[in-house]
């Protein structure tokens, strides 16, 4: 595997392929975005709570890294550079109770995932605000992302609005949907008990629309309270 005439196949965990493109997968709509309004919560176990506006954590310092991203549809872009705040600083604004392990990452319209602290304890480990010198675009998470380069993308979250830090690891949004607790590419760590997975139709434009349907209607028996007919 070879990218600008250079060997980079000790880069690429197995199952993946290289792109220079960066798609766009999420499920459901773009949020809108006023930074007027928006705001960035810390709280769960931390001795006491603590909001920023935008202007609040932009003043903090920033951080620029360059990484590899692994998405869990199998592909790989490699050197993407980023501006933020490390995860480190953010953490830093309070003081975090010991009994805390894991972190529930809080995103826009409800979306979750959740990581082990040490692991965004990393040192590439940042919030994202731009990418490769421009600004993120809504599609790709603007006005902020987490970026955990060493995970599947998924756990890199967009459209971030606050941290929890908690004693247990509680499953985010893909991963109550049958998606990895942890996610390591290297030991394609993708799913855990998707049939469709399993009965080896994955990656196929049937398999993810069939991820989307059980996503709809999980969403609609939350919003109704009771059981849908599936058809």
């Amino acid at each position: 595997m070879r990218m600008s005439g250079k060997d980079v196949s000790d880069r690429v965990p197995p199952g993946q392929h290289l792109t220079e493109k960066w798609p766009v997968l999420h499920a459901g709509t773009v949020p809108r975005v006023d930074l007027d309004l928006w705001d960035f919560k810390i709280f769960g176990l931390v001795e006491e709570e603590k909001v920023l506006t935008w202007d609040e954590l932009l003043a903090l310092p920033a951080c620029r890294s360059t990484s590899d991203i692994h998405c869990v549809t199998t592909w790989s872009r490699l050197d993407n550079s980023w501006e933020g705040i490390s995860f480190r600083d953010v953490m830093a604004l309070v003081t975090v109770k010991p009994k805390a392990k894991f972190v529930v990452i809080h995103a826009e319209e409800g979306w979750t995932t959740n990581l082990p602290l040490t692991d965004l304890l990393m040192d590439d480990v940042l919030f994202a605000h731009s990418h490769d010198g421009e600004p993120l675009t809504p599609n790709h998470g603007w006005p902020l992302r987490l970026v955990v380069p060493h995970l599947y993308f998924w756990k890199s979250a967009k459209w971030v609005r606050g941290i929890e830090f908690v004693a247990e690891d509680v499953p985010g949004f893909w991963e109550e949907r049958g998606y990895h607790l942890y996610a390591d590419p290297w030991l394609e760590q993708r799913y855990r008990d998707d049939p469709e997975w399993h009965r080896g139709v994955k990656n196929t434009d049937e398999y993810y629309e069939q991820v989307a349907k059980r996503i709809r209607l999980h969403e609609q028996k939350k919003a109704q309270g009771g059981e849908l007919d599936p058809s």
